[in-house]
């Protein structure tokens, strides 16, 4: 008998990433709402979760970029009292070169990637500080650490979530409210397609099973990881990147510019 653990909002759920996370919540336990645009898809992954795990599962059809659509998810976050995580995981990719990009498809990346995942958080963390606990997961990108490869766009978006994740860390670690933010590799799913470059375009070396990333970030959560990154495999190698930067923090802001630049 697996323990209930509150109710687990799933953006991006009817494929992919999503739905793995939303199947392998189930089996731990956890109540679902299950947020994407294609109710058919929703609707069949939501009754199989729900005749296999027998836990409560919710369909919300909703595109987050439309603003209504958007704020019927932000209303629902802010008044369901069950809902004890959040999984960013809706999101849109693009690996052309900036020369070659269409900027209004490039707005709409930023308009999901960086603001919606923003606004839904904004809506949850108020609940989950006031009940005492909560989770955010963040599903945020390699390239949030090496922009160069792919769109620059991109990268920058989910440097923003790591970016912004961090912050979340730091400001909510007193109050019981759980960050992880997950940077993945390539990963195969429907995404590459979407994003310009078909999966068989891509090296098998360096291509990882959905079910297999999503295992590996949920194993790094029950590990107490903050950052997780599934293919990395020494963490020693993510510790020496952050007391790197942990070193520069002190000198970033001060009085007089560094000896380097006297004239």
């Amino acid at each position: 008998m697996t323990t209930r653990m509150g109710t687990a909002l799933i953006t991006g759920a009817s494929s992919g990433i999503g739905a793995i996370y939303a199947e392998r919540l189930s089996r731990r336990g956890y109540d679902l709402i299950l947020v994407a645009r294609n109710r058919d898809r929703l609707n069949a992954l939501a009754k199989r979760l729900s005749d296999e795990t027998g836990r409560s599962v919710e369909v919300v059809a909703a595109d987050l970029g439309a603003k209504a659509d958007l704020a019927r998810v932000e209303d629902l976050l802010r008044t369901d009292a069950s809902i004890t995580m959040l999984v960013n995981n809706a999101g849109i990719g693009a690996t052309r070169p900036l020369l070659e990009s269409n900027i209004d498809k490039l707005e709409d990346l930023l308009t999901l990637n960086v603001n919606v995942l923003t606004r839904l958080t904004y809506a949850a963390v108020p609940g989950f500080v006031a009940r005492g606990g909560g989770t955010i997961i963040n599903i945020a990108s390699i390239v949030a650490i090496a922009p160069e490869v792919l769109n620059g766009v991109y990268g920058g978006s989910k440097a923003f979530v790591l970016a912004f994740s961090q912050s979340l860390h730091n400001e909510l670690k007193d109050q019981n409210v759980r960050v992880q933010v997950v940077l993945p590799g390539a990963t195969a799913t429907d995404f590459w397609e979407a994003a310009g470059t078909p999966l068989q375009y891509l090296p098998s070396a360096i291509v990882m099973k959905a079910e297999d990333m999503v295992d590996a970030a949920l194993a790094g959560f029950d590990q107490g990881e903050f950052v997780t990154i599934p293919s990395l495999p020494d963490i020693a190698d993510l510790d020496a990147y952050e007391a790197a930067r942990q070193k520069l923090v002190p000198h970033l802001s001060l009085s007089a510019p560094a000896a380097r630049y006297a004239t």
